[in-house]
């Protein structure tokens, strides 16, 4: 319970302008998550973590949908290295975890008769949450079993038992958090930083893919979404709180109705709070002596980021942007949202902004760019902001990060080389795709600096 308490302790620190009567509802929001949840023993408490793979894709043609060649949709991608083994109680045997779904009868008895089943192949359960449907009820287990039981295995003994449609993957040590502290944690950081949303929905649901969609192109058969959301088996669809559509798939997992109901209040709770962004930054001082201010940037940074277009030359501009460079400025709604991703913005004494980077949540992907005013380049500026970009992005558990440029773009490239992280190149339709893999001993030799400190505060 220390852990809830702390939570809720953080965030009316650092969001003073949190209601009392939305804090209460957010952990009655966790006390509901965790209505259903039976535990057989204590462990540890650790944050969530899922894992994906990670391609970059080709670079978006200009004019091509919300946010062309600047990355459209919002998502993110990240990896477990844990292998889920952990050690079996002091028995001197390996172990692995499990996370299971399976649908059993709703008779007295059905879920009696799996338990007995796993407890004789020496299968631990750790946590059990029952979700009731109208056929059947969904059951999600999270095992401890012994390390030589394969999932094939498992499943079978679940269906001999009379469990059906099950789904099993491998866990670790994340994945032992209790659902009440989770949600409470998430919802946490979600009032702290209106661009963690997206992060927040990935790891309240596990792997799947997540986009917003603009309120022009929220429209789908059948009509608009329902204030409510809807919930179509592996696809969850949610009213934005800007308007438009977050859309939410994991084709691999039906969503239940828990799951559905988790989701909706974390972007109800998003859409009472409002923009806001974490207050922290940083000051640079420049080879040459002069200080710029790091900080985090939103739509409200439109008008100044348009300023700066104006002072950079063509070349630049259309070295970022890789279309028409009349276009350039319709792009800036989308990059600043923190809908889509996040933007670091280097600003000089007089409050001019003379560079900005993004980090865009690219699907099941994460891009980053930058750009960087023509009086300003070459004095370290870019490689200052695509470094924190990046440590933002090995701190949510991105599993890699790529950005979409030219050959030509020497600026780029050179910055890219500079984070010390293993780099792949591709050519695609004539554009330069470099990809940081993110690693654990990748981010440790590289030596990020700390972009939590202007991340979240």
């Amino acid at each position: 319970m220390s852990d809830v308490t702390h939570a809720v302790a953080h965030l009316a620190e650092h969001v003073p302008g949190v209601p009392v009567m939305l804090l209460a509802s957010m952990a009655a929001l966790a006390v509901t998550a965790g209505f259903r949840t039976r535990w057989t023993r204590r462990h540890g408490h650790a944050p969530p973590t899922d894992d994906t793979g990670s391609r970059p894709p080709s670079a978006p043609a200009a004019g091509s949908g919300a946010g062309a060649g600047a990355g459209a949709g919002a998502g993110i991608g990240n990896d477990s290295a844990a292998d889920g083994r952990a050690d079996d109680g002091g028995e001197g045997v390996d172990s692995a975890l499990w996370r299971m779904r399976t649908t059993v009868r709703d008779t007295p008895g059905s879920l009696a008769a799996l338990c007995a089943a796993l407890a004789e192949r020496r299968v631990d359960i750790l946590s059990l949450q029952t979700h009731p449907l109208a056929e059947g009820t969904v059951d999600e287990f999270l095992l401890r079993a012994p390390g030589e039981l394969t999932a094939t295995e498992l499943v079978e003994v679940v269906s001999a038992a009379g469990g059906a449609d099950t789904w099993t993957e491998r866990a670790d040590a994340h994945d032992l958090v209790d659902a009440p502290t989770r949600v409470l944690a998430l919802a946490a950081r979600t009032a702290q930083d209106a661009a963690e949303l997206p992060l927040a929905l990935r790891q309240l649901l596990g792997r799947c893919t997540i986009r917003s969609l603009p309120a022009a192109a929220g429209g789908r058969p059948g009509g608009e979404v329902p204030p409510e959301g809807s919930l179509e088996d592996t696809v969850l669809r949610l009213r934005a709180p800007e308007g438009g559509v977050i859309t939410v798939e994991r084709p691999y997992l039906p969503f239940t109705p828990a799951e559905f109901a988790r989701a909706r209040a974390l972007v109800e709770l998003d859409a009472r709070l409002g923009p806001r962004l974490p207050r922290g930054r940083d000051v640079l001082t420049l080879a040459e002596g002069s200080d710029i201010t790091v900080r985090r940037a939103d739509t409200r940074d439109v008008p100044v980021a348009k300023a700066m277009h104006e002072r950079c030359s063509a070349r630049t501009l259309g070295m970022r942007y890789h279309g028409p460079v009349g276009d350039a400025d319709r792009y800036l709604n989308h990059l600043l949202s923190p809908r889509f991703g996040r933007t670091l913005a280097a600003q000089t004494a007089s409050g001019r902004i003379v560079g900005l980077g993004h980090l865009l949540w690219d699907g099941d992907e994460t891009e980053v760019a930058l750009l960087v005013e023509d009086a300003w380049q070459h004095r370290g500026i870019g490689g200052e902001l695509l470094g924190r970009l990046v440590a933002m992005a090995a701190e949510t558990d991105c599993a890699s990060v790529y950005a979409v440029t030219q050959a030509s773009n020497t600026g780029m490239v050179a910055a890219m080389r500079g984070l010390g992280l293993p780099l792949d190149y591709q050519i695609e339709e004539g554009t330069l795709v470099i990809t940081a893999r993110l690693d654990s001993a990748s981010r440790a030799a590289a030596r990020l600096p700390q972009g939590q400190r202007i991340g979240r505060d």
